[in-house]
């Protein structure tokens, strides 16, 4: 009995301890505002931007308040800590937008892998080319295996002359990142898609340069016919 209370406090332990470590990693991603403020003294910056001097953190709170808006501490670790005059709701909005955006535009690279034998026949062979080509367009790093089987072990180049044909019908789309490797009976490599390169704008037409304008001394006089009789 006596062991079963001691095993339940300390489950209870190790969890209160775990919560209050999420706790705490929360609060430290939050911002000090308004009254959590504490500091005798803080830098102020405006709503614009404007620097507004060294003030005590009352008078900053008084500030933002008749500004109709929030005190957020932006730098602690200063000396005095930075505090700014800004709507908080709205700047954890905007935030929180673009974590999602941020989010929304990642693209994380998987590892395809395409299995092989070393008797593969063709057809099957340009179906796993095909499917690995187009991995590799996405995005994707490709591993590309030969697995041996019994007496094919004593054979391990034909898998390696058939990973490296694989390799060059890819070259056009992809790096080799290593030569094939024997681990067991398998033997490998990795395809990493070539960077994209972007698109040249085309060249803008060169315009034709002004010509000068000929001289007086240049351009023929006119000849009067009387003068000319």
């Amino acid at each position: 009995m006596r062991m079963l209370c001691v095993r339940a406090f300390c489950l209870q332990f190790v969890f209160n301890y775990s919560l209050f470590l999420e706790v705490f990693s929360i609060a430290t991603t939050t911002h000090e505002i308004n009254e959590q403020i504490r500091d005798p003294q803080v830098r102020l910056i405006s709503a614009e931007g404007e620097q507004l001097g060294i003030v005590s953190a009352e008078e900053a709170l008084r500030i933002a308040t008749e500004a109709g808006f929030d005190l957020v501490k932006i730098a602690p670790n200063s000396v005095p800590p930075v505090c700014r005059i800004m709507d908080y709701g709205k700047f954890r909005f905007e935030q929180a937008k673009k974590e999602k955006e941020a989010k929304k535009n990642q693209r994380v690279i998987e590892i395809k892998e395409i299995r092989m034998s070393p008797g593969i026949d063709t057809n099957d062979f340009n179906t796993k080319l095909k499917n690995a080509m187009k991995f590799l367009q996405d995005g994707d790093r490709v591993k590309v295996s030969v697995r041996f089987r019994g007496r094919e072990m004593a054979h391990t180049e034909i898998g390696a002359d058939l990973l490296k044909d694989f390799a060059d019908k890819c070259a056009d789309i992809a790096n080799m990142d290593k030569m094939p490797k024997l681990e067991g009976r398998n033997m490998s490599m990795f395809l990493s898609p070539k960077p994209v390169a972007p698109a040249k704008k085309p060249a803008k037409p060169k315009q034709p340069k002004p010509q000068p304008n000929p001289s007086p001394a240049e351009t023929p006089a006119e000849v009067n016919p009387a003068e000319a009789e």
